[in-house]
């Protein structure tokens, strides 16, 4: 695999302003909730709720907000009725997207992604016509510059570790696993002393396609007013960036 576009807000908090972490806290209390919601509150039985309660650590989310968002989960504390949701798309050029979210209006959100698509010459495409040009899978994110054996050490390791194959983007390696294996793998890596930067289930898309240097810059855009949007989790693309 090449590589995988994945432009998703809680990946990138540590950068942004404090302006934007009540936005971001609350992305990652809707993915705490609906967690909570599909496999009970305990991070120990539910891998999905361990590693929305991992994200909410590493933007720095109080500890009461998390506690919150489970209790919320739990039926105890009034809260929305959530539900995720799968846009699939076709972007400027072309492009294939896949839009990951939870809100508690699916109608609203549809309005909402469809209108920021128009401006963009993008579209929203028929169930199945764009997600067939990806695969789910296990996504680890290692930062080379926190660890400290050499490039090669860490490539044999995460071979060991069981991973079904990995790419470099700059100086972060993404290691890719089968969705039942991402558990087992990035336990594997900490138990070598492997420093885990993010990890999750993505969309990788099997191929991907390279874009007119125009048509980065208005894809960029088109992300980025998406990734405002209070319902939208995560974007994926087959663009080669």
């Amino acid at each position: 695999m090449s590589g995988h576009s994945h432009w998703a807000t809680i990946k990138r908090t540590k950068e942004v302003e404090d302006r934007k972490r009540g936005k971001i806290f609350s992305k990652v209390s809707r993915l705490i909730t609906l967690a909570v919601k599909e496999k009970g509150g305990d991070p120990d039985t539910n891998y999905k709720l361990r590693l929305a309660i991992e994200q909410a650590k590493s933007v720095n989310m109080p500890k009461d907000n998390i506690d919150r968002a489970i209790q919320r989960g739990l039926g105890k504390v009034e809260g929305e009725n959530l539900e995720e949701f799968i846009f699939e798309a076709f972007g400027p050029g072309g492009i294939a997207i896949i839009i990951e979210g939870i809100t508690d209006n699916k109608n609203r959100s549809l309005l909402e992604v469809k209108k920021i698509l128009n401006q963009y010459n993008g579209k929203l495409a028929n169930e199945g016509s764009v997600r067939w040009l990806f695969e789910r899978k296990g996504v680890i994110n290692i930062n080379k510059d926190e660890q400290e054996i050499d490039k090669e050490e860490l490539e044999l390791k995460v071979i060991e570790a069981g991973a079904e194959d990995f790419s470099w983007k700059d100086n972060f390696l993404e290691v890719y696993t089968s969705s039942q294996d991402l558990e087992k793998v990035k336990k594997e890596l900490e138990n070598m002393g492997i420093k885990i930067e993010s990890a999750s289930f993505d969309f990788v898309p099997k191929e991907t396609v390279e874009v007119k240097e125009s048509d980065k810059e208005t894809i960029e855009k088109l992300f980025e007013d998406l990734d405002e949007n209070d319902s939208v989790q995560n974007i994926y693309t087959n663009v080669k960036f």
